[in-house]
């Protein structure tokens, strides 16, 4: 028996390495107001690193524990303004630093807590909010700065205003047309800024965010929907309008299936203008992803955002 082999010798292609989903909280004071940030922030870093792996020489290696206590110091010395400025900071830090690191990436996840107001002294009281996880990827390579920003988890429902019909019907198509349906998804999305180097200022990233946010849900609510990507294409379009910032959008978003249960055996009437009853399904549901351009830019975020 003999190996297949082919001619040609094997060579090293792309890779990188870092520390992955290091937890940072960051309470701050402001007298008996307390302010928190809550990160979980990945760092990847990629440079001259073809003799750690092909010898084992750890010459041009900087620890992953190193770069998990630069995130811990850094978020004291530089506090945590934005996910998105925090990630700046580190991916400067790294390629500046290191003369082996030609590219770093930082990703981020922010989760959001939310004060509880209470009749005692003070305002350090917090529950986690449930609505969607802030997402951030800043990549620098010691001349171009490339951030996008986004979030996931976000679930939202239309229950009206929303129609599918007029759709293509063969042998195996079972699927009612509908003139007013439940219109539910869970976004995931990420929007790229056209902000690349530092001779320029960078946006306000906070505002940035919940100005994204609110467009996004605004188009989602304003939208009278004849297809899930017909409002999806509205989102995006909003986005670009309103934030001179952003030069592109791209949404993932799943169809949460509301369907009218059948009552007729019990001899009820399931009619949506006398208040209906839906079966929520989880599983299957359709998937709607696209992308939205400002005029003249390139797509760069990957068609699938679970490898951004």
């Amino acid at each position: 028996m003999t190996d297949n082999a082919r001619p040609g010798r094997p060579v090293l292609g792309q890779n990188q390495y870092g520390k992955a989903e290091n937890r940072v909280v960051r309470i701050t004071r402001d007298g008996a107001t307390h302010h928190v940030k809550d990160l979980n922030v990945s760092v990847s870093l990629s440079g001259d690193m073809d003799e750690v792996h092909l010898s084992g020489s750890n010459a041009n290696v900087l620890p992953t524990d190193t770069t998990k206590n630069t995130v811990y110091a850094f978020a004291k010395e530089h506090g945590i303004e934005s996910a998105e400025q925090f990630g700046i900071h580190l991916a400067r830090h790294f390629v500046t630093s290191q003369p082996a690191i030609h590219r770093a990436r930082i990703r981020i996840e922010e989760y959001t807590w939310e004060r509880i107001e209470h009749a005692g002294e003070g305002a350090h009281s917090f529950v986690r909010r449930g609505q969607e996880t802030r997402l951030a990827q800043i990549t620098y390579d010691g001349s171009a700065w490339e951030v996008v920003s986004g979030l996931k988890d976000l679930t939202v429902m239309n229950s009206t205003d929303s129609e599918f019909w007029g759709y293509v019907k063969d042998k195996y198509t079972t699927l009612p047309e509908a003139h007013d349906r439940v219109l539910a998804t869970e976004v995931a999305g990420r929007w790229r800024f056209n902000w690349t180097d530092d001779e320029r200022e960078a946006p306000d990233w906070e505002t940035s965010y919940e100005q994204v946010k609110k467009h996004l849900l605004q188009a989602f609510a304003e939208t009278y929907s004849l297809s899930l990507q017909q409002t999806l294409y509205q989102m995006g379009a909003r986005i670009i309008d309103h934030r001179s910032e952003i030069d592109e959008v791209r949404f993932s978003l799943p169809n949460k299936h509301h369907f009218l249960v059948d009552l007729a055996p019990f001899g009820l009437k399931n009619d949506t203008a006398e208040g209906a009853v839906y079966f929520a399904a989880d599983r299957p549901y359709g998937l709607i992803e696209a992308t939205v351009l400002r005029d003249g830019s390139e797509a760069r975020i990957p068609a699938d955002l679970t490898s951004l």
